[in-house]
């Protein structure tokens, strides 16, 4: 259920700390640009494999579609373990933490959406920053993201 959901998820937040980043930059991920960390961070990771494992029992197993779809993208076979295992072939090992800002850019177009993006990402990216919460979100009818309530990682 939702309330089941939202209490492991707070007792996870409850024992697991803060997580400090460095800096982030502006790059292209495939066709997307996105801000990404400049450097390493076992941090991020961490945490994003501790949420995963933990609420992993509230999730979907995907569906036969998905797994194509997904499958088509050309996975690795590490990435394949991943989808069946954890429903989502970046994970784990896998993921690389980044904030998408556009949706897939053609090649020709490249050069001026970084130039158009820049004067706006460049003020966030001068400083390391510090995850200290993670937040439950739905799906909307829409297809946009909606926060459903923050917890504190208070650990």
């Amino acid at each position: 259920s939702a309330d089941a959901l939202a209490t492991a998820l707070s007792q996870y937040c409850r024992t697991a700390a803060p997580v400090a980043a460095p800096p982030l930059r502006l790059r292209q991920m495939g066709r997307f640009f996105a801000l990404m960390p400049n450097g390493a961070s076992e941090g991020l990771s961490g945490l994003a494999a501790g949420l995963v494992e933990t609420l992993d029992a509230y999730r979907a197993p995907p569906h036969d579609g998905e797994l194509a779809r997904r499958r088509s993208a050309g996975l690795s076979a590490r990435q394949d373990a991943n989808l069946v295992r954890w429903g989502y072939p970046y994970v784990m090992d896998e993921f690389r933490f980044h904030l998408t800002l556009t949706d897939g850019v053609p090649i020709e177009s490249t050069p001026a959406i970084e130039g158009a993006l820049l004067p706006f990402v460049t003020p966030l990216t001068a400083d390391p920053f510090e995850v200290f919460e993670v937040c439950l979100t739905g799906e909307m009818s829409n297809g946009f993201h909606k926060v459903i309530q923050r917890f504190a990682l208070e650990g």
